[in-house]
């Protein structure tokens, strides 16, 4: 196993390793690597869904519906999505903020696999952003200040406040996070269960700071956002069919990057469960 360090205070690219051919010990190698790095990318792999499926379950239970989901601009019959009302291209435009996973769910998502099928000629790069460096950067007034608030977390409100909330009830969207009657309050700073590091927890669900005015949440966000998806905390990974990425969702963000929609893009995705000891937050 080659591990080569990213351009970026986190994740790695691993050469030299077959990932369907892991004996334990190469793959608690290949774990502990992870827990290092956060974000580990291993080009030309050429997975198939059931490879997909089964390495990534190495790391953990896979959450029920989202063992293996396609994030698609092209419908079942080959044409590719151009209606702007479309609820998957919805999805996929909201999904190019800066997020975590399942932060909407009474359990935040562990981690997740990503696999590049049909990649666009240029765009559709997805970005990462190391809310751990992040938070140790922070000024030591900025940092008890963040420590001691919660937000709660909904992606029926990030996808309404960028106008892309679903047009209808029976969406192709498979409505998983939209039908949740109420939000998970979670504190804006969590201690990684297996590093011990603290790391941010934000992004596009985030909303409704406790003690803040809706506008001053809002801004106080954004701001928390923008000075944490910067260099070196951020890396971009530009896809080549084949691809596939493993990054741990308890301390990175990450988003989809724009592209021509008039080209396909086809990304397999399976989502590590969450523990809940250690990512459950309280609905209220």
């Amino acid at each position: 196993m080659n591990v080569t360090p990213l351009d970026a205070s986190f994740g790695a690219t691993v050469t030299d390793l077959k990932l369907t051919d892991l004996d334990d010990g190469a793959f608690q190698a290949l774990y502990d690597t992870w827990l290092r790095y956060s974000l580990l990318v291993f080009p030309g792999q050429h997975l198939d869904s059931e490879q997909q499926v089964a390495f990534t379950r190495r790391f953990g239970p896979l959450e029920p519906k989202l063992e293996l989901y396609e994030f698609s601009n092209i419908t079942a019959d080959g044409t590719i999505r151009t209606a702007p009302n479309d609820d998957m291209i919805k999805i996929l435009k909201g999904n190019m903020d800066w997020h975590q996973d399942s932060t909407y769910m009474e359990v935040q998502a562990k981690g997740a696999s990503f696999r590049a099928e049909i990649v666009p000629q240029t765009g559709g790069e997805t970005g990462w952003a190391d809310m751990a460096a992040a938070y140790d950067a922070l000024d030591d007034t900025m940092r008890r200040k963040v420590d001691s608030l919660s937000a709660q977390h909904s992606l029926v409100h990030s996808q309404n406040k960028v106008g892309f909330g679903l047009k209808d009830e029976d969406s192709e969207y498979m409505g998983y996070g939209m039908d949740q009657p109420s939000a998970p309050l979670r504190p804006l700073v969590k201690t990684h269960p297996e590093t011990g590091r603290k790391s941010l927890t934000i992004g596009r669900h985030a909303f409704g700071v406790q003690g803040m005015t809706d506008a001053e949440s809002e801004t106080f966000l954004s701001e928390l956002v923008d000075f944490a998806c910067q260099p070196p905390w951020v890396h971009h990974h530009k896809w080549a069919a084949g691809d596939i990425v493993i990054w741990d969702n308890r301390c990175l963000m990450h988003r989809a990057c724009p592209w021509d929609m008039t080209e396909p893009r086809v990304m397999y995705h399976s989502r590590l469960a969450g523990h809940p000891d250690h990512e459950f937050a309280a609905m209220i």
